[in-house]
């Protein structure tokens, strides 16, 4: 294949870069893995360690697209050290790909930097959209100097996409495996007041959405990548629960989540906060969701299971 089709997942052997891996090849481009632990299998995979240069950089070298999907994942305890790692290990991936990119002869025409729509903050039932002011907090200050980093990275002959990935629904991996096996062990219900907002998108709107960033040269900047129904926890819950054929569960307050969460390794607000997020620019541009129902969705993903 021409080395024009391949596009470059740097930490692309996550759950989300699988399923875009799958995408991109269904679509006939060559997915390239950089990856700190290759493994052999039907994408070639390749290492990196996130944060310097070295023989990953051939891979840079006249590519159709790099898309960035690095970054320690916040499904933990927000320790000094963890949080030393998420930001680090966003703002080192980067760095070194935009150093890479300058010392190309033929740079990739376009860079696509998965970011967060955490930026937002636990902003109630107010709609948010690309144009709205940030929260605050640990994980809003994170996403900040993320964004700001890569608007640091001054690269005339390559396009940058951000998105704002929202909650991003598929099997095989990411949150919503794990908030399926609690529902089907009874523990299916809303946390906290259930009001706080899940903004989602199924995971094949996601790769669709980077292959028209790959392909539209007219996309740029931030885009609120979710989708344009979002719903409040306890609905989220009360769906999941349909789907599954599981009973009422009883809502956990917040400080049962709190402790839960202890016991589980992981941060509270994660489930806690939530932002009712909007992909304006999307919808402005013409994009088409595929799913913008959240219980055929879901039926999507497991309905035959």
């Amino acid at each position: 294949m021409a080395a024009t089709r391949r596009v470059v997942l740097a930490g692309g052997s996550g759950f989300l870069g699988r399923s875009l891996a799958r995408a991109l090849e269904a679509r006939g481009y060559e997915p390239v893995i950089l990856t700190r632990s290759p493994r052999p299998g039907p994408t070639r995979e390749v290492a990196w360690d996130g944060k310097t240069v070295g023989p990953w950089c051939s891979e840079i070298e006249g590519a159709a697209a790099v898309v960035n999907l690095a970054g320690r994942s916040v499904d933990c305890r927000y320790t000094p050290e963890n949080r030393r790692e998420i930001l680090a290990s966003r703002l080192d991936s980067v760095r070194v790909l935009g150093e890479a990119l300058r010392q190309c002869a033929s740079p990739p025409p376009v860079w696509i930097q998965a970011v967060s729509l955490a930026i937002l903050g636990n902003s109630g039932d107010s709609p948010r959209d690309e144009n709205s002011p940030p929260g605050s907090g640990f994980s809003v200050d994170v996403c900040r100097q993320w964004e700001a980093a890569c608007a640091e990275q001054h690269l005339p002959a390559t396009r940058m996409v951000l998105l704002r990935i929202g909650f991003a629904l598929g099997r095989d991996g990411g949150a919503l495996d794990k908030l399926a096996r609690l529902t089907r062990w009874g523990l299916g219900g809303s946390v906290g007041t259930g009001q706080q907002y899940v903004s989602w998108l199924h995971i094949e709107d996601l790769d669709a959405l980077v292959l028209r960033a790959i392909e539209d040269p007219s996309m740029h900047g931030v885009y609120n990548a979710t989708g344009p129904s979002p719903v409040t926890n306890a609905e989220f819950m009360r769906t999941l629960r349909h789907v599954l054929h599981r009973p009422w569960s009883p809502p956990v307050p917040a400080w049962a989540v709190r402790l839960g969460a202890r016991l589980m390794g992981t941060e509270a607000e994660l489930a806690l906060s939530g932002r009712r997020g909007l992909p304006r620019r999307l919808q402005e541009e013409g994009f088409v969701f595929r799913h913008t129902d959240l219980s055929r969705a879901l039926k999507d993903l497991y309905g035959k299971t």
